[in-house]
């Protein structure tokens, strides 16, 4: 890492690096405050397609955690972004919360199920069969099939739920399509994050808590990356991996001074 240039942005995964089952983790307010009076821009990311900036803004409000709202990239709006780029003003069949709704109909969407250019399918708590069928025969019928992320299963207090990654895996299924997923690890949601607060990728750095997800994408988007251990990824997994993040940490507490 000494050859690299100084660090002028930050990127930070959630869940596992801020917070772990809605309590924050030790560190995580003095980070987030080092770099909110250093006035460098950074960004909080999370493939939860459910909420919008707004939703998360206020959720990490009330555990004591202030992100403003321009500060929190989701991959519900990295599949926002890719649509807008990919088919201006197009329709969509979506599967999924508000968070996803809201990106699509905020560039200029329309949300239909009559020959729709896409599905599109985020996460919900509530996946329905109905849905599912109606998704089905769309992609059949030609729609194109795109996924806001590839995670299989979710946390929740009462343990893993399936996920929109394993919900896709049903849909290839029955279609024989494969989705494009616009979050991570694709570095996509990297790129147009970073591209939203102005920053460059030789001068950034990811922080996260999985190697197969946010290191990945990291790397691929050319960043620096750090593994933090509060999370999903244990110490001894890191060598499954064939590839390495530029440093291990403890947790985010100990990246404060490095701001």
């Amino acid at each position: 890492m000494s050859d690299r240039k100084p660090i002028e942005s930050w990127l930070t995964d959630m869940d596992g690096v801020l917070i772990h089952e809605g309590v924050p983790i030790p560190g995580a307010d003095a980070f987030l405050k080092k770099l909110r009076e250093s006035g460098k821009p950074f960004l909080v990311l999370t493939n939860n397609s459910m909420y919008t900036p707004r939703d998360l803004h206020a959720r990490l409000r009330r555990m004591g955690l202030e992100v403003p709202i321009e500060s929190i990239w989701t991959s519900a709006l990295a599949t926002a972004q890719f649509l807008d780029d990919q088919r201006p003003g197009g329709s969509a069949y979506v599967i999924g919360e508000a968070g996803l709704t809201t990106a699509l109909h905020d560039i200029g969407y329309i949300l239909t199920d009559h020959e729709p250019d896409y599905v599109v399918l985020g996460e919900t708590r509530t996946y329905s069969f109905e849905a599912m069928t109606k998704a089905v025969r769309l992609i059949l019928g030609g729609a194109r099939f795109i996924c806001t992320n590839p995670d299989e299963t979710g946390p929740s207090t009462e343990g893993p739920l399936p996920a929109t990654g394993a919900v896709a895996a049903l849909i290839t299924q029955a279609t024989g399509k494969k989705p494009y997923f616009a979050g991570k690890p694709n570095p996509l949601m990297m790129r147009t994050g970073l591209n939203a607060i102005g920053a460059h990728s030789e001068t950034s750095a990811m922080i996260g808590d999985r190697m197969d997800t946010d290191v990945l994408a990291g790397m691929e988007a050319g960043m620096q990356t750090f593994l933090v251990l509060t999370g999903l990824t244990r110490p001894e997994q890191v060598e499954d991996f064939p590839y390495r993040p530029s440093q291990i940490v403890d947790s985010i507490a100990d990246l404060v001074d490095r701001v």
